[in-house]
């Protein structure tokens, strides 16, 4: 298999523009797809990090709690490239507090973007694939697909059901050239999970060291983050020939977490 085997294939990852996303994105980028990114912010940074990986680069900064943000988001890949052939529903956002003081907008705002918006993704790009007859799926769910969290309703119900979106996904195109999976991620080190690890330090008066062996020593018995480079390396293999009979899994990647 050639290390360029995704040249010419076309690749949208939203939720891009730093973190997993964006991990997720180079990796792909390196096997020679190009890539649509998609995120909040500025996106200057990973335009230029993608590339410079010698492949084309769009971005569209569609706020994927909005149907019709998320349909102009395909159109306009479409429009650029003719085809989407890989999607990676990777958006996603957190709020954590009981069931019973969860703000109700901020339970609607994580339903959105972290499971409605894979759906609209899907339904408007199975068409173009079908018509193909090729097509890589890879919805990032979360151990939270698989198991729970006091504190975080919300996110934990939207990972579940991602996954169960991804099985049905995967049935659907089942005797098909296309193929839909879930990635489980355990704690990955990126900006927004190192604020936690800080804040942690700070309110606990711990080290920066000290504070992250507390994190992980709660849930993940590896004692090590999973790293964006990781989660990409796995996404490449799915949509490799190694892939084409990976069909509707839930691949933790987690540490052990899920194991306990």
């Amino acid at each position: 298999m050639s290390d360029k085997f995704l040249a010419g294939k076309t690749a949208l990852v939203t939720g891009s523009t730093s973190g997993i996303g964006l991990g997720i994105a180079k990796c792909l980028a390196e096997a020679g797809a190009d890539i649509a990114l998609n995120g909040f912010g500025s996106h200057d940074q990973a335009m230029h990090d993608i590339q410079s990986l010698g492949v084309k680069a769009i971005f569209h900064g569609a706020d994927m709690r909005q149907p019709s943000e998320i349909e102009d988001l395909i159109h306009t890949v479409q429009k650029t490239w003719g085809h989407i052939d890989i999607l990676v529903n990777n958006a996603g956002i957190q709020h954590v507090s009981s069931i019973e003081e969860f703000p109700i907008e901020k339970w609607d705002d994580v339903i959105a973007i972290n499971l409605s918006s894979s759906f609209h993704t899907t339904r408007l790009v199975l068409p173009g694939m079908r018509e193909r007859n090729w097509g890589r799926i890879v919805n990032i769910a979360s151990v939270h697909g698989l198991v729970a969290s006091a504190n975080k309703s919300a996110y934990v119900a939207a990972k579940h059901g991602l996954v169960g979106l991804t099985k049905v996904t995967a049935l659907e195109t089942a005797t098909t050239g296309i193929t839909c999976n879930a990635i489980c991620p355990g704690w990955v080190l990126t900006p927004l999970v190192q604020q936690q690890v800080d804040a942690k330090a700070q309110a606990m008066n711990l080290s920066v060291a000290e504070a992250t062996k507390l994190l992980l020593s709660e849930k993940e018995p590896s004692m090590q983050f999973t790293t964006p480079e990781e989660l990409g390396a796995l996404a490449v293999f799915l949509c490799s020939t190694a892939g084409n009979n990976v069909r509707g899994v839930a691949w933790n990647m987690d540490g052990g977490w899920a194991a306990q």
